[in-house]
């Protein structure tokens, strides 16, 4: 298969995540989630993406639309628009899925694939994480992960913003 086909090929509807996640858990295998922007992929989410897609066999990646990114984070955002945001994550080997949504939160997107762990940055405390009553309804994990110091995409931008003084 090309490489390109792929990576398309881990740009999911929610419908086919469900499907898949669901034949997945029949055979046994855990499902790890987690969502984001992603806006300007830098080696804080490598570090974090990675690390999280090691907590179980089949790693989701929700990702907000440009719509909600721009809500969330202001007119000025996304700098990259969501298909470009889809494959970039979608061309990391330890990525399995990608699901787009639009709302605010992923938390129809965790009602539907219900995960076995369900992990974000560190600067969330886990009680706080959006799905953490659902997930630990039906037993599964809900966790953190240390973030890298010094990365982010806002520090990007700043740095980037001062260079241009």
């Amino acid at each position: 298969m090309h490489i390109q086909e792929r990576i398309n090929n881990k740009i999911l509807s929610l419908s086919l995540a469900v499907k898949t996640t669901e034949e997945l858990k029949q055979k046994g295998l855990k499902i790890v989630f987690t969502n984001g922007c992603f806006d300007i992929l830098h080696l804080g989410h490598i570090d974090y993406l990675s690390k999280a897609s090691q907590m179980g066999d089949f790693f989701v990646v929700a990702l907000n639309t440009d719509a909600s990114v721009k809500k969330l984070k202001g007119p000025k955002r996304p700098i990259n628009h969501q298909t470009a945001r889809a494959k970039l994550l979608a061309s990391l080997f330890f990525v399995d899925a990608i699901v787009l949504f639009e709302e605010d939160t992923p938390i129809k997107l965790i009602e539907k694939i219900k995960p076995d762990v369900l992990v974000k940055g560190s600067d969330y405390k886990v009680e706080e994480i959006v799905g953490y009553d659902i997930v630990k309804s039906y037993g599964g994990d809900v966790t953190t992960i240390a973030l890298l110091d010094g990365y982010s995409t806002t520090a990007i931008e700043t740095k980037i913003s001062e260079s241009r003084k």
